[in-house]
């Protein structure tokens, strides 16, 4: 809930709390004495649902690590590293190509200490990178300040208030400059003349760095992000649900049913009855199921699973063999037995858990068409991390696979124009295999990526969907054929048409051979730096990485500017830049039209000075130019999760309302052109 407070126009300390803020982790610090001369500094963190804290030592190039840092110390040392402790997640990032770990909704970090006698004390601050699905989190602080005396077996630890009491004009003459916007944005922005470009800034810092978040507001500013992920997993497995339907297990059943109902009982209403708790009872049993894959294996479990490079190859290997059971190699089912003891309950009984084990019995017959589809999308929902995620699933694939008893049951004339079983079954389940087939190879990506085997780089991945995709097309139209084919050499128009968008798909990627983006599979590809063989130059890259010298370089050109406020560790940042950026549109109007300043909030380059400020009654230490930037996207902008896009003019005014992580193109290129009328409008 917004927290509103007065705007005051020299006051950095003016929004209290605004949506985009976000404080996803809470952490606590506290000293526990170990002896007469160790202790441990403890820093305890709770996480929010759908964050996560990275751990210590993930290495260069990789998302920020977890530190232990030390401003000044007396009495007191240091002893090893910081230690992580708790369940920590390893899994492989695609994205950085190295193994990561991190924490979930609990992390702490030990870090041993000695005493070397008498009184101490220690001052300093832990740092640690936070990201969920859409954002990350600059690098951020968690100070701590501890002083006492060693005696005996305790230590008398505790904050140093007296030394902040006797401190306290000091701290208020320092922290005055904090409070007045002229005074801070002259030291932060001390920036001297570029010696490459001979570039001083000629607009005053001040004016830069007043806070425009009304500004961005009354342009249609939106605070936080929506959720789709829970429409789009409903849709993907009422998609599967309706694939499921046109399977030879399924198909042929439903006539059948909806007679039976229909002729057991003389009512006709009894009969649509029974037909609808036959379709809810196929619901109950699907999202059950859904549920129970995530109380056996919790949802942080099985996206850890889907991201670990050993299950990748397992995933990989089932579906394959989901995909040959398609082809008509063998027929995955479950034990007979099963079904015969089901169905013969089912006889057995009456009223609903007749109809109910009716149900069941459909769900165990059909397994061998539908069990390949359902392993799919639980695979593939395992990645949202979503508790409800599976059921979610789930629920969409019984609707679908359930709607069609009910509405035959409803309208018993549609029965008589229900296409007949047929040769046209087998394609669907030979089309899905090559699916299948296709997807595989994603998995195996992974796992290729985690062991650097270099066996599935850019160019072979492409390759074989080339392959796989052209061979559909073929045997779409009857040129090649499965055990289960029948010999009828017509091709249907159908059939035709789904060839034609096979084949052309295949013809589609063979430029990406070459280094052609083909946006519609950067997603399962492995990443474009593992093709050997490019000739795609098509790329963004920043003009400046300092704000001050940026702004006066766009107002000599009179362009308007764009700030990218990104990390060296920010996952979803990269995505940006290669889903959005390298669209040939999208890269002409950035590179033409504007001045992209991109500003990194890690970036570990020391400041001249330490500058302490004061953000919402908390005092904070700015120590390097990462933290400078990350400073002005709070105060300037009221947002601290990275992407963040801003458009501004030459005084540093906001053309339109910020953009975040959506690889959306069309949005992206509106949200550009609307502040380049804007821009052109205040000319």
């Amino acid at each position: 809930m917004k927290k509103l407070f007065s705007f005051l126009l020299l006051s950095f300390v003016a929004y209290v709390s605004q949506a985009q803020i976000q404080d996803p982790v809470k952490f606590k610090t506290e000293l526990k004495s170990l002896s007469d001369m160790e202790a441990e500094i403890v820093f305890t963190a709770t996480i929010d649902k759908g964050w996560h804290v990275y751990s210590t030592e993930l290495g260069e190039g990789g998302p920020i690590s977890a530190t232990f840092n030390v401003d000044s110390k007396s009495g007191i040392e240091p002893v090893g590293k910081l230690k992580p402790v708790g369940k920590e997640i390893a899994t492989f990032d695609k994205l950085f190509e190295m193994k990561v770990r991190y924490f979930e909704n609990t992390a702490k970090f030990i870090q041993k200490v000695k005493f070397t006698g008498g009184t101490y004390a220690i001052e300093g601050y832990l740092e640690y990178g936070a990201c969920n699905d859409e954002s990350c989190l600059p690098p951020t602080q968690v100070p701590f300040k501890f002083a006492g005396e060693a005696k005996g077996n305790t230590v008398a630890a505790k904050e140093d208030k007296a030394e902040k009491k006797d401190n306290a004009d000091k701290t208020e003459t320092d922290l005055a400059v904090s409070k007045d916007t002229v005074a801070m944005t002259g030291l932060l922005s001390a920036t001297p003349v570029d010696a490459s470009t001979g570039i001083q800034p000629a607009v005053a810092s001040s004016e830069l760095w007043k806070p425009v978040i009304s500004e961005l507001q009354a342009l249609g500013e939106e605070h936080g992000q929506k959720d789709m992920s829970w429409i789009y997993i409903f849709i993907t497995g009422f998609l599967g649900g309706l694939l499921a339907l046109f399977t030879p297990c399924v198909w042929p059943i439903i006539p059948m049913t909806v007679s039976f109902f229909l002729k057991r009982s003389k009512d006709k209403k009894k009969g649509i009855r029974d037909a609808w708790t036959y379709g809810a009872s196929i619901v109950v049993i699907y999202v059950a199921l859904g549920l129970a894959i995530t109380l056996i294996f919790g949802a942080s479990a099985l996206n850890a699973l889907s991201t670990n490079a050993i299950f990748n190859i397992l995933f990989f290997l089932m579906l394959v063999v989901f995909a040959a059971s398609f082809f008509g190699a063998f027929e995955i089912r479950l034990p007979s037995k099963w079904g015969n003891a089901v169905d013969s309950k089912a006889e057995s009984t009456t009223g609903l858990l007749s109809i109910f084990l009716m149900a069941f019995t459909l769900s165990l017959v059909s397994f061998s068409c539908t069990g390949p589809i359902i392993g799919f999308l639980l695979v593939q929902v395992s990645t949202t991390g979503s508790v409800v995620a599976p059921a979610i699933g789930m629920l969409g694939f019984a609707i679908a696979l359930a709607l069609p008893f009910t509405l035959f049951a409803l309208f018993p004339s549609w029965l008589k124009s229900m296409p007949k079983s047929g040769g046209w079954m087998n394609v669907i389940k030979v089309t899905l295999g090559f699916l299948e087939l296709a997807f595989a190879l994603k998995f195996l990506s992974v796992a290729d990526l985690a062991y650097g085997w270099r066996l599935l780089d850019r160019e072979t991945f492409l390759a074989l969907w080339i392959v796989i995709f052209a061979l559909l097309g073929f045997y779409l139209l009857g040129k090649v054929k499965f055990p289960h084919d029948d010999d009828d050499n017509k091709v249907g128009v159908t059939r035709f048409f789904m060839a034609l968008i096979s084949l052309a798909f295949a013809v589609y990627m063979v430029p990406g051979l070459w280094g052609a983006p083909l946006k519609a599979v950067s997603a399962f590809a492995p990443p474009m730096h593992t093709q050997d063989f490019n000739l795609y130059e098509n790329e963004v890259h920043p003009k400046f990485k300092d704000y001050e010298l940026g702004m006066e370089y766009a107002r000599q050109q009179g362009k308007p500017v764009m700030i990218d406020f990104t990390g060296h560790g920010c996952v979803n940042c990269r995505k940006m830049e290669a889903a959005v950026w390298t669209d040939s549109k999208v890269s002409d109007i950035i590179n033409k039209d504007y001045v992209l300043i991109s500003l990194y909030v890690d970036d570990k380059t020391p400041l001249s000075e330490l500058v302490k400020v004061v953000e919402n009654g908390t005092e904070r230490t700015l120590r390097t130019v990462g933290d400078k930037w990350s400073y002005l996207q709070r105060v300037k902008f009221g947002a601290n999760a990275q992407p963040f896009y801003v458009l501004l003019d030459g005084q540093g005014k906001p053309l339109n309302k910020s953009y975040a992580y959506d690889e959306d193109i069309a949005k992206y290129i509106d949200f550009l052109q609307v502040g380049l009328e804007n821009y052109r409008k205040e000319k």
